[in-house]
């Protein structure tokens, strides 16, 4: 790659970008009457698909801090979507839990949040997508390694 095109703020793309699929996730949970920021919704579908997993583990499931899904959980317990359980071998751990509103936040928001991909990537191919990916893990991988 040319030093020119190295230059570029590639980062700059990438924020720009994740800025207006956040805006697009508020405004679609918003005007379905979803109680839901996007944060909260990696949350929920993380645990949809590994319900009562640790904090740590949802925290690296969703590539979050642990401080910041310390808050969203915190919120979501308000909300009575989650709930916390403490670990019978650690009582300083805890697990996860969807409460019976979470689950059912999350068969609202999810149909929702998959419109919202399938708009975004309207006349993009397979093709596009396995290139995406695997430039956005390369760039992944180079900051890791630093």
């Amino acid at each position: 790659m040319s030093e020119e095109k190295q230059s570029r703020a590639y980062g700059t793309l990438i924020d720009r970008t994740l800025r207006l699929i956040k805006l697009q996730f508020i405004q679609a949970f918003k005007k379905a009457g979803v109680d839901l920021t996007p944060e909260q919704w990696v949350i929920i579908d993380e645990l949809y698909q590994r319900n009562g997993i640790s904090q740590t583990d949802l925290a690296n499931g969703s590539f979050k801090n642990a401080p910041t899904v310390s808050r969203i959980i915190d919120l979501l317990v308000k909300k009575e979507m989650v709930e916390r359980q403490r670990f019978e071998n650690d009582r300083r751990r805890y697990k996860i839990f969807l409460t019976a509103k979470g689950k059912e936040t999350f068969e609202l928001a999810n149909p929702i949040a998959q419109e919202v991909r399938r708009r975004g990537w309207e006349g993009l191919s397979d093709d596009d997508y396995d290139h995406f990916q695997r430039i956005m893990n390369q760039i992944f991988t180079n900051f890791d390694n630093i």
